[in-house]
C-alpha cells in the first residue's frame, strides 16, 4: 500500500521490543496495546502483528492489492473511496481503492491492521519503530507521504464483514477519564495530602506530552514528606514519576529506560491504553486499587480479546 497524503504522526508498531532495557534499548510498541490486539484478533492474525499507528491528523492510503483491514483504537471519520468505514469493523478492500482517514472523533491513537500483517523486518525481535535510535518499522522513522508498505504475501481470502464492540461504549464517557493505578515504591514518601490529591483532583494531560510520557497538570502539586534524592534507576511504561515541581509524568511506550524521580504509583496494565487515548488538554482522574484488582482487570481485558478472536474465527 502507498501513503498518498499524511499529516498525522504515524509509525509502524507492534506490542514492543522486550528484553533489552538492561542495555538501554527501550520497549517502544503501540500506545494502546489492547486496541492492537483487538484489531489483530478481528483479522485472524497473531495478536502481535505490527500495525500502522496514527494520531490526531489525516491520512490517505491506496491499497496495492486486495486485502481485508480494520481500524481500532481512536474512533475516526474514515472512508474507503466514498463508503463510510466504522471502527472495529472488518472490511474488504480492492487493489486501487483509497482509505481516507479524515479526523479523529474520539481518542488519540488509532490502528490500521491488515489481513496477514505487514511485511516488516524485525529488529531485535520486534517491528516497532524506535525513532530515537532510528531502527525498526519503516527505516526507523515516522511514516511520510509517498512511503510504500508491503503486505505479507499471504493468499487473500475475502472475509465476511463483521464488527465487534469496543471495550468501552460511547455512552460510558466518564470511564474514559478514570485511570486505575497501584502504589509504587515511593508512594509512602509523599505526605497524606499529596496522596489524597493524587486520586481526588483532576489532572489535565499537558500539550507537551508525547509517546515518551504524559505530563499531568493539577491545581495543587504533589509534595514528598522530605526532599527525595535518588540515583538513576530502571523505569518502565505506566510508572508515574513525580519531578521536583510536583506535577506527575506517566511514562508511556517510548519511555526512557532509567530515571531518577520518585515513583508514586503505576497505571495498571489494563488501563494503559485508556491513558494513551486521553487527548492532550483533556482531564483524567486516578483511582487507587489493589494489586489483586489490577490482575483481575487485566484478565477481563484478555477475555475481551479472546471473545473477539473466537467470534472472528467463527465468521
Amino acid at each position: 500500500m502507498k501513503i498518498l497524503a499524511l499529516n498525522a504522526l504515524a509509525s509502524i508498531q507492534d506490542k514492543g521490543r522486550f528484553g533489552f532495557r538492561g542495555l538501554g534499548i527501550g520497549t517502544n510498541g503501540v500506545m494502546d496495546p489492547w486496541a492492537l490486539q483487538a484489531g489483530n484478533a478481528l483479522m485472524k492474525n497473531e495478536l502481535d502483528e505490527p500495525a500502522i499507528e496514527f494520531a490526531l491528523g489525516a491520512m490517505e492510503i491506496q491499497f496495492s492489492q486486495d486485502t481485508c483491514f480494520c481500524l481500532t483504537g481512536a474512533i475516526y471519520e474514515a472512508y474507503l473511496d466514498d463508503t463510510r468505514v466504522y471502527g472495529y469493523w472488518r472490511i474488504n478492500a480492492k487493489a486501487g481503492q483509497t482509505l481516507k482517514l479524515v479526523r479523529p472523533l474520539q481518542g488519540m491513537y488509532a490502528y490500521l491492521c491488515v489481513q496477514g500483517g505487514f511485511d516488516i523486518e524485525p529488529v531485535l525481535g520486534s517491528a516497532s519503530t524506535n525513532t530515537k535510535a532510528e531502527f525498526g518499522g519503516k527505516d526507523g522513522r515516522f511514516l511520510q507521504q509517498g512511503d510504500e508498505i508491503t503486505l505479507k504475501t499471504t493468499p487473500h481470502t475475502p472475509l465476511p464483514v463483521i464488527g465487534v464492540a469496543r471495550i468501552f461504549s460511547d455512552n460510558d464517557a466518564d470511564a474514559h477519564n478514570v485511570i486505575r493505578i497501584v502504589k509504587n515504591s515511593e508512594y509512602d514518601c509523599f505526605d497524606d495530602a499529596s496522596k489524597m490529591r493524587l486520586v481526588q483532583q483532576n489532572w489535565k494531560v499537558d500539550t507537551s506530552s508525547n509517546r515518551m510520557g504524559y505530563r499531568c497538570v493539577g491545581d495543587v502539586a504533589l509534595k514528598p514528606i522530605e526532599d527525595i534524592s535518588m540515583g538513576s534507576h530502571g523505569v518502565a511504561a505506566g510508572m508515574i514519576q513525580v519531578p521536583p515541581q510536583g506535577q506527575p509524568i506517566v511514562l508511556m511506550a517510548d519511555a526512557q529506560t532509567t530515571g531518577g524521580y520518585p515513583k508514586i504509583a503505576t497505571v495498571i496494565e489494563a488501563d494503559i491504553g485508556l491513558m494513551a487515548q486521553t487527548r492532550f488538554g483533556q482531564h483524567c482522574r486516578f483511582e487507587l486499587i489493589s494489586m489483586e484488582d489490577a490482575l483481575e482487570a487485566r484478565q477481563q481485558r484478555q477475555h475481551y480479546i479472546e471473545r473477539i478472536r473466537r467470534y472472528a474465527n467463527d465468521n
